[in-house]
């Protein structure tokens, strides 16, 4: 029987080679790679302060860059290459057309589309361990770490568990798309190399509200819709198995979203947006290790354990564990990637389903690929057992690796450039490091400081009645109807562009005069506040003993969740209260 013209191999489409599978191999890669660029650029960029959001985008894009461009030259062939040692691949180049065109190491694609597929994850750990490093890491620093961190983290722990050379591939550990290797990887390297980096200042710390919440979400639904090729990618192929993981990843991400929220309503009284998010992050993560080999009603149960525990451990146990309180894990990947894929690996080890297993891996071995509560139903213990003990010496493995590796990287980094900005660098942000600034309220962006400075030189401070800003707003309005008559005696082309600048100066210093307005209202209550706070405090003193507890009284749940600052302060909580 005749194949259709189009389906007839041929020189560019080998018998070897399925054009559906590369098709979506393809398509699934792109899915990934939109999760990063610029799903996680949004993300990064809009739920950080103000000042640092160009800071935090970049650190995103540049990693992406920075790792494809590893990822050719050497990171391949060392995470899917030939064996060299035992936990790694021979480094070597993957840029020759011949290679580029051949059979892949699995599936049925050439090995081009497997480099692409396989880059977009390694670009995304990276991104995922910028999380913990936002607002305070110095760019240079981080320029020198992302090549580092691919070579010498990466590489090993990709080889070890997913190449099938590698030694915990062949023991029979299951991570279907990425739980320990990228999730549980990031999580520990982001926290050890907040450790190393040090904390962002403490103002930022006590107060670090996103720039765009709306924008934080358009970077949130990229980055769970990107998942669908993320976790339905792996098998190499558009099987069965592959519709499955979809719709469990969406099933479990779902589920720990609602979990999350409700533990918020619950708790602080309030549905957070910012706490929706972190148990989207988490349901994902969750899934990941698991996507394609359990069954849906355990991703129920992996939803609502992954919106639950990593709950925990950020909203209680952050704040009791001293190491947990040191270090500034800016995103919290420490909790929503460490914790959860951790916790997705240990689910893994429970509820894998052998038959699953067998459509995924390929393979038909009772030794191997046995969720615990099936090797207890089916007569399977030990293999149940074994399962779930190589989970976790998995766990183990990418723990010690990641925390060793990273030291090692921080501590040779800082011997050559500095981890952390200098102090005038961290109160500026991004204006300090990168000469630019994500918001031009006024104009096309052009600064105005010589004209604005001398315009407020001319004028004293004012007494406390006085409007300082009013003035200025008369002073510009002369300039400009003096500048304006000026601008009329020149020509057109230089008329049209002297009534634009004017215009935008004249915006410029309305905008300047509103924030002027305000800050000066801001600190009339503030003075007020103060003398009803000293009244407060003076009427408190001649207040009967059973009532001097109030100065310590109880925690505002809300308030105590975002603000880290002196809780323990006598006095500081009535004063809010």
């Amino acid at each position: 029987m005749s194949l259709p013209s189009n389906l007839n191999p041929d020189e560019a489409s080998p018998p070897w080679l399925n054009k559906g599978d590369n098709s979506w191999q393809l398509t699934a890669a792109t899915l990934v790679g939109l999760q990063s660029v610029p799903g996680l650029v949004i993300l990064y960029g809009s739920i950080v302060k103000k000042k640092w959001a160009v800071n935090s985008a970049f650190m995103a894009l540049y990693a992406f860059a920075a790792v494809l461009v590893c990822w050719v030259g050497w990171g391949y062939r060392m995470s899917f290459g030939d064996k060299f040692i035992h936990f790694l691949g021979m480094p070597n180049v993957s840029l020759d057309a011949q290679y580029l065109i051949e059979q892949a190491f699995l599936g049925y694609l050439p090995n081009a589309t497997m480099i692409y597929f396989q880059f977009v994850f390694a670009a995304i750990t990276l991104i995922l361990v910028a999380g913990a490093l936002l607002g305070r890491m110095n760019f240079l620093a981080w320029m020198l770490f992302v090549p580092l961190w691919l070579t010498f983290s990466y590489t090993i722990t990709a080889y070890s568990i997913w190449c099938p050379e590698g030694w915990l591939s062949k023991k029979g550990i299951i991570d279907y798309s990425g739980g320990y290797v990228i999730h549980l990887s990031s999580g520990v390297a982001g926290f050890t190399a907040a450790y190393w980096v040090g904390p962002r200042t403490t103002k930022d710390k006590e107060r670090f509200p996103p720039n765009n919440i709306l924008l934080m979400l358009a970077g949130a639904g990229l980055l769970w819709m990107g998942w669908t090729g993320f976790n339905g990618g792996d098998p190499y192929t558009v099987s069965t198995d592959a519709s499955l993981a979809v719709l469990n990843t969406h099933v479990c991400t779902a589920t720990s979203l609602l979990t999350w929220l409700m533990l918020d309503i619950i708790f602080f009284g309030k549905p957070s947006v910012i706490g929706a998010t972190q148990g989207m992050i988490t349901g994902l993560v969750c899934i990941t290790p698991a996507a394609g080999v359990v069954q849906g009603w355990a991703a129920i149960l992996m939803g609502m354990m992954s919106g639950s525990i990593p709950w925990y451990t950020m909203m209680v146990l952050h704040k009791k564990i001293g190491l947990l309180k040191q270090v500034d894990d800016t995103m919290a990947v420490f909790h929503t990637h460490a914790v959860a894929g951790s916790l997705g690996g240990i689910l893994t080890g429970l509820f894998a389903v052998p038959k699953l297993n067998r459509l995924f891996y390929l393979v038909d071995n009772w030794q191997h690929y046995i969720g615990f509560f099936y090797g207890l139903h089916t007569g399977h213990t030990t293999a149940g057992f074994k399962q779930l003990g190589i989970q976790l010496l998995g766990i183990v493995f990418v723990v010690l690796l990641n925390i060793f590796t990273t030291s090692v990287i921080c501590l040779l980094i800082r011997l050559i450039i500095p981890l952390r900005l200098a102090e005038d660098e961290l109160q500026t942000g991004d204006d300090a490091i990168h000469g630019e600034e994500a918001y031009a309220l006024w104009g096309d962006g052009e600064k105005y400081e010589s004209k604005l400075n001398s315009i407020y030189e001319e004028f004293p401070p004012p007494s406390k009645g006085g409007s300082q800003a009013g003035q200025a707003r008369v002073v510009m309005e002369s300039e400009t109807a003096s500048s304006a008559d000026e601008q009329q005696l020149s020509g057109s082309a230089a008329d049209t562009r002297g009534k634009h600048r004017i215009l935008a100066e004249l915006k410029r210093v309305e905008q300047e005069s509103k924030f002027l307005e305000e800050e000066m209202e801001e600190l009339e209550r503030t003075d007020n506040v103060s003398t009803l706070s000293e009244e407060l405090l003076l009427i408190m003193e001649t207040i009967p003993d059973p009532l001097l507890p109030l100065t310590n009284g109880p925690i505002n749940p809300s308030w105590d969740r975002w603000f880290e600052g002196p809780q323990d302060a006598k006095g500081c909580r009535c004063q809010i209260l």
